[in-house]
């Protein structure tokens, strides 16, 4: 395993992140194809097992259960001081008013939640899920850098969102001297690039971290096309970033094939290795709800791709619709 600095930080991260979206109470939330507590914990184990010191949760993956699950175990099988622990808000937790968004209140009180959750007194990630229009950003980012000031979040992440929203953020910290967002969890893989247009370069440029989701696009770069999984059959987000450019994908999805099938690998690893190998790119966040799904991954970022076959699967795509900001 590789280990590489966190962006322009002094925080050293696994080249590759596991994303825990998929351990999770399936009764609760919105997750049905998640695994329970004792089916989700040889998951992280084989992780830490590969090198892996990197975690990405959500206050609202599973409604919360995703979150104690993965301190449970990271408590049982690391130090805390051996592990990076991401987590997030802005989700709604609960009906109500001031049960979502980026309110001071909101991110106050999940914070607080999410530390009770995950059996620690200190995130090293906190990420605004979204961003949340109804909320001044200057309010949100102090409350943000608040956190930080008491010790309960070490650093501050973004995800999903325009470049220019991005860049008004890291302005307006930089303006009133708050603590500045050192990464940025964005929607990249084969399947959907058009953060190649503005919000990697912005990062590149700003000294940020990169953590794609999804960057198998939820599986699709790695199946025969057509074939569906019972993840694929619940997953009404993961159906809608991809439902509109189908047609155009499935040759994207077939020059991933040719090329695997050429160096007699999974697909999983060619699809990975060309996200890892962009220079903006940190670390790609990789579920695993099967064994060979993390032993991929690992081989991933070993695998080199020439020139040839870059420009093969880079070849078949078209301009998408923007996707996976809400």
């Amino acid at each position: 395993m590789e280990y590489v600095k966190f962006g322009s930080t002094g925080l050293e991260v696994s080249r590759l992140c596991l994303g825990c979206m998929s351990y999770g109470e399936p009764s609760r939330g919105g997750h049905p194809w998640s695994l329970p507590e004792q089916e989700s914990r040889p998951f992280i184990q084989q992780a830490l097992e590969l090198g892996v010191t990197f975690f990405d949760t959500a206050n609202v993956y599973s409604d919360g259960t995703s979150e104690e699950i993965v301190g449970r175990a990271l408590r049982d099988f690391a130090r805390r001081d051996e592990v990076v622990i991401a987590t997030k808000v802005h989700g709604r937790m609960g009906p109500g008013p001031n049960r979502g968004g980026l309110s001071r209140k909101h991110i106050m009180s999940e914070i607080d939640a999410s530390l009770r959750r995950l059996g620690t007194d200190y995130v090293d990630l906190y990420q605004i899920h979204r961003l949340d229009p109804t909320t001044p950003i200057e309010e949100t980012l102090e409350a943000l850098h608040d956190l930080v000031r008491a010790g309960k979040v070490r650093y501050l992440g973004a995800s999903s969102m325009y470049a220019w929203q991005f860049a008004k953020a890291l302005w307006a910290a930089e303006r009133h001297g708050w603590t500045r967002f050192v990464s940025m969890q964005n929607h990249y893989n084969l399947l959907y690039r058009e953060e190649e247009r503005e919000m990697l370069p912005l990062c590149l440029d700003q000294g940020v971290a990169v953590i794609p989701w999804s960057p198998l696009a939820r599986g699709r770069l790695t199946r025969d096309w057509g074939e569906h999984t019972a993840r694929a059959e619940t997953d009404e987000f993961g159906r809608a970033l991809y439902a509109r450019t189908e047609e155009n994908d499935r040759a994207v999805v077939d020059a991933v094939t040719r090329i695997a099938r050429a160096r007699d690998v999974p697909r999983a690893q060619v699809a990975l290795a060309w996200v890892a190998r962009n220079p903006a790119v940190t670390a790609p966040i990789v579920g695993a709800t099967k064994p060979h799904h993390l032993t991929d991954a690992v081989a991933a970022l070993e695998l080199q791709l020439t020139d040839e076959e870059v420009a093969a699967l880079e070849a078949p795509y078209v301009p998408h619709p923007v996707a996976g900001f809400r």
